[in-house]
């Protein structure tokens, strides 16, 4: 077979490698995983090269059965609507797993080669990808009990031997592991052996793998290869702070797990440069930066996981000098590196974000008028065995309620809009959870039912419902959908919304969030105001000496010297001689 790996790339790869397993008898995993590489690479060849991104850009997180139908597989009903709803206003899809899983809504994989079949097959997911680029979900930390390669450990399959962590539960340095849960965190389990103790960082369903193990990295790397073909465009490396573990030490942000990230992502430049590398990594903000590596050699993308609490913070308080303050400081090391904002997930709002940011009374205040409005609150565990909030469970819209004052429908639709237009104007790639963009409330009976909290969050809805009530314009789903549609129209026509382009923050009154955009291209730029309180205010424009037309108006209403904004309302504002 001929080399399609240059010497120079080959040689970094190794250096990692060694970095990664110092020792020299595993090289011939090394060369294993080259030649599989160059493979995947041949095989991609002929296939059309995406485009880069640019601010047409948007990404759509669903689960592959958001949607139902009767008799119909929930990816060919998915495919419907999102070419119904979303396209072309919507650019990419987040599926949320969509493999054979046994717990976590997916998330505990028992087999990362195979559509769930209950959902559809690859066919479908290519049909997908033929008008959206496809954000895969690696959830390489670890794999359900279920996985053919957990149950070979147990059985003493050589193949899978060390595949997987074993500890004494009495080792007193597994104090210092750092918990994003408030459950144990070895689990029992019985092998050929006898009695052992598996690292179960998530859930007693969620065995960890043993990555100082190379053969777990090979056969992760050819999941991950594989993907690449199957027409992923984006990988998101769910939990990934958490990959690689040593007793002893905190068990998070190791080296090694740096450098394995650094590997996929020096070897998926070669083998398709058109796929980005995306971190999940729920923690403090300086801690989640760093996955950014030197802006050329980590991921492409880090959630932006600041910026869900921050938002609530502002809403809730009417208060933005911490959102502005923050936001003036946000950068990336390189041009080739950009925050993947969001507001909503499947997951909670994480609150460990904005330690360092927020006060610990601040964060103590919002979790408690969260708790009002009928949120949840998940926990972690502490190294001294106490708890402290991790993450907030609650609808997004939810969240815009004011638990003193109960806001009416109307008031909680621009609080919401209001709060999305600082996510689709702020420099970096957007992402609208599937609930946000449809309306939705949060599903208190599916709580009921699991007892999970983020259940709260993970409702399935019936496909013809859902049209149904975007079709009415007074439903409180068509007015959110209609209100995000819109401003995904006039973004994609603004190259100042680049996810690269430059941006200013503008202070003033503190109940106002004030953002400019830049086209790099132009002289036309976007001034982006957004009013966080109940009362109308007038706001100075940049430049009195020109009108300003609002780009979100009907009726194309223009400005000179200041804007009026009434309680809650947003505009995008440019010089009506551009």
């Amino acid at each position: 077979m001929i080399k399609t790996i240059p010497e120079t790339t080959q040689n970094k790869l190794k250096h990692l490698f060694q970095l990664i397993y110092p020792d020299k008898s595993d090289w011939d995993i090394f060369e294993q995983i080259l030649k599989m590489a160059e493979e995947t690479q041949v095989s991609l060849a002929d296939q059309p090269k995406p485009t880069p991104l640019d601010q047409s850009d948007v990404v759509l997180i669903t689960y592959a059965d958001q949607f139902r139908r009767e008799m119909e597989k929930p990816l060919h009903t998915l495919r419907d609507v999102a070419q119904r709803l979303f396209y072309p206003a919507i650019s990419s899809i987040h599926i949320l797993p969509f493999f054979p899983y046994t717990s976590d809504d997916g998330f505990s994989v028992a087999d990362y080669s195979t559509v769930n079949p209950d959902f559809g097959d690859w066919q479908d997911i290519r049909a997908l990808a033929s008008n959206f680029r496809l954000m895969f979900d690696a959830v390489v930390n670890h794999t359900s009990v279920s996985h053919e390669w957990f149950q070979g450990f147990l059985s003493g399959d050589p193949r899978y031997q060390n595949f997987y962590i074993t500890a004494d539960p009495r080792d007193e340095c597994l104090r210092l592991v750092v918990r994003p849960r408030a459950l144990p965190l070895l689990t029992e389990f019985q092998s050929r052996k006898g009695k052992i103790f598996v690292w179960t960082t998530f859930s007693a369903d969620q065995v960890d793998l043993n990555y100082a193990n190379p053969r777990v990295l090979y056969k992760m790397t050819e999941v991950l290869l594989d993907y690449i073909r199957k027409g992923a465009q984006f990988i998101r490396l769910d939990a990934i702070a958490y990959l690689w573990k040593e007793i002893g030490t905190a068990c998070i942000h190791l080296p090694q797990t740096h450098w394995i990230i650094q590997f996929w992502r020096l070897l998926f430049d070669e083998v398709a440069p058109y796929v980005r590398i995306i971190t999940e990594t729920n923690v403090p903000h300086q801690e989640n930066i760093s996955y950014f590596g030197d802006g050329h050699n980590e991921a492409h993308l880090v959630y932006n996981f600041a910026l869900p609490p921050l938002i609530l913070y502002t809403v809730q308080t009417q208060n933005t000098q911490y959102l502005s303050r923050w936001a003036d400081k946000l950068d990336t090391p390189s041009d080739q590196t950009a925050f993947f904002n969001f507001l909503a997930s499947h997951d909670g709002v994480g609150v460990n974000p904005v330690r360092g940011i927020l006060t610990n009374l601040e964060i103590d205040q919002l979790v408690s008028r969260i708790q009002q409005i009928g949120g949840l609150v998940s926990y972690k565990a502490n190294s001294d065995g106490t708890q402290s909030p991790y993450e907030l469970n609650v609808n997004y819209f939810d969240a815009m309620d004011d638990p003193e004052i109960p806001c009416s429908e109307e008031v909680m639709v621009a609080r919401f809009l209001t709060a999305h237009s600082v996510l689709l104007t702020l420099k970096g790639l957007p992402a609208i959870y599937v609930h946000s963009l449809i309306g939705s409330r949060g599903w208190k009976e599916g709580f009921n039912l699991t007892g999970v909290n983020r259940t709260i969050n993970r409702q399935k809805l019936a496909a013809e419902e859902v049209l149904g009530e975007i079709e009415n314009p007074a439903s409180r789903r068509a007015k959110i959908w209609s209100g995000l549609n819109r401003m995904l129209r006039v973004r994609r026509r603004e190259a100042a919304f680049h996810p690269f382009a430059d941006q200013q923050v503008i202070f003033g009154d503190e109940r106002i969030f004030s953002l400019m955009r830049f086209d790099p291209q132009s002289e036309r730029h976007v001034f982006c105001v957004h009013n966080f309180s109940q009362d109308e205010i007038k706001v100075n424009l940049p430049d009195d000496t020109y009108r300003w037309k609002d780009l979100l108006s009907d009726v194309g209403e223009e400005f000179k010297k200041v804007v009026r904004l009434l309680p809650y309302q947003h505009r995008w504002m440019v010089r009506s001689n551009l």
